[in-house]
């Protein structure tokens, strides 16, 4: 697993061993995910939910997103996300914060551009967490869920539509966008 583009290309990133904590999204997800931000990344504030290996927050900061929330209810998955921030170079940039997601939106004062989410998959956790995720993105903001293929994923939830899905293989990945 590794940075594909920006500053930090080429970065060699960990992962936990094992897909109960981490699942590592392939190059190919990776590479269509950020080619769908390419205007709305630059400057951005991320939120990298369920962070895992922070894969995904660190991709976004190394193509020039301005700052990235890791979110993580794991410690040792933390603590891989950290090494792998210094690793890459990202690390003013980014925070840490270990949590669980719902706790996380409900309690945090702040709002995000983009929000990154792939959650363990089959256990329909998108579809509990898309609606206190609403409350916490800008008008305007784009959301990407990552996914196995065969899931359901609303059309709505609050302000959030649905724009675009995407599939890789047994990968879904959604495309939520907030009203202006």
């Amino acid at each position: 697993m590794r940075v594909i583009a920006g500053t930090a290309r080429g970065t060699k990133l960990k992962a936990l061993a094992g897909e109960e904590i981490t699942r590592p999204t392939i190059d190919r997800v990776k590479e269509g995910m950020f080619s769908s931000l390419q205007f709305v990344l630059p400057g951005a504030k991320v939120l990298d939910l369920y962070a895992g290996s922070g894969q995904l927050g660190i991709e976004a900061l190394s193509r020039g997103a301005a700052h990235c929330t890791f979110v993580d209810e794991n410690r040792q998955a933390l603590a891989v996300v950290q090494s792998n921030c210094k690793a890459a170079g990202v690390q003013a940039n980014s925070e840490y914060l270990l949590t669980q997601a719902a706790h996380f939106l409900k309690t945090t004062k702040h709002q995000y551009h983009i929000a990154l989410l792939d959650p363990p998959y089959h256990k329909g956790t998108l579809t509990e967490i898309l609606p206190l995720l609403d409350e916490v993105m800008l008008p305007g903001a784009v959301v990407l869920c990552e996914s196995e293929r065969t899931a359901q994923m609303p059309e709505q939830c609050g302000g959030l539509q649905q724009k675009k899905q995407y599939r890789y293989g047994t990968v879904l990945v959604t495309r939520y966008e907030k009203e202006r």
